[in-house]
């Protein structure tokens, strides 16, 4: 039997990881846990954070998940270091692009849409320190794109009206490249794209992660056979999750979408 891969986020953003592993490790099964109820973690206290996501690993490690992806900037910075510290298991947490866009940055400025915990957190300003010398980077929090991906508003007057709410203050700063520093925000790529324009780069690290997993797999990726699995589990509505199945993971056919009462 083949042990899946394990994918927790705060809610639905991660579920633009799950997209990129399922491109890259087509034959893997997947068990992805969206804390939807809790969500967005941002404005949560780091502690609060961990908890949550120590008892979503516990979930996902008696699932006998052979490796476990923290899909979620926020909950990297306050849980992956305990986790790490508590489980055998290999973590692969998530961090803003920075390096990449300060090589990309041709005006010397780079504009980071993240949450708020994110952009607080010394993980975030260690990562600008080491990597950005010389670069300015302003940054914006953005919890109304959580919002959007939650109820999957993907597009309309209502969302465009919002993305150049948050981007437009960043452009007009001079910034040439535009960091996503959350797993939601990959999903409004088209439509910050349309925003921003074409001169403007747009990065995110679903990618990158997708194939550290593969690395840690020592590139050994199982062949899809045609019978990969994948499981979603939610702390939020059911129903929910699975009315945006479809347009968050196009051509996804899960095995299982169940709530899942983390107080049990």
């Amino acid at each position: 039997m083949n042990a899946p891969i394990g994918i927790l986020d705060s809610g639905l953003g991660g579920l633009s990881v799950l997209n990129e592993i399922r491109t890259l490790m087509p034959g893997e099964d997947v068990i992805y846990f969206g804390d939807s109820a809790w969500c967005p973690y941002g404005p949560r206290h780091p502690e609060e954070i961990q908890r949550r996501v120590i008892a979503i690993t516990d979930v996902l490690i008696e699932q006998n998940c052979k490796l476990v992806v923290i899909a979620c900037n926020s909950a990297t910075i306050s849980a992956v270091e305990a986790l790490r510290a508590t489980y055998p298991i290999p973590f692969v947490g998530m961090e803003p692009a920075v390096k990449p866009a300060a090589t990309l940055t041709r005006s010397g400025t780079v504009g980071v849409l993240a949450t708020e915990a994110s952009l607080a957190g010394e993980k975030f300003h260690r990562l600008v320190h080491d990597h950005a010398d010389g670069v300015r980077v302003i940054t914006r929090p953005c919890p109304n794109f959580v919002q959007l991906v939650e109820q999957g508003e993907l597009s309309g007057p209502r969302a465009k009206a919002i993305v150049e709410e948050e981007t437009i203050p960043l452009l007009e700063s001079g910034a040439d490249v535009l960091v996503l520093g959350c797993t939601h925000y990959p999903f409004l790529k088209p439509l910050i794209e349309e925003v921003a324009g074409p001169n403007i780069h747009i990065l995110d690290t679903g990618s990158a992660v997708a194939h550290r997993v593969l690395q840690l797999l020592h590139n050994r990726s199982r062949p899809d056979e045609g019978n990969t699995r994948y499981e979603l589990l939610t702390t939020g509505s059911e129903s929910t999750l699975r009315s945006l199945v479809p347009t968050l993971c196009p051509g996804l056919e899960p095995e299982r979408i169940a709530h899942y009462d983390l107080s049990q």
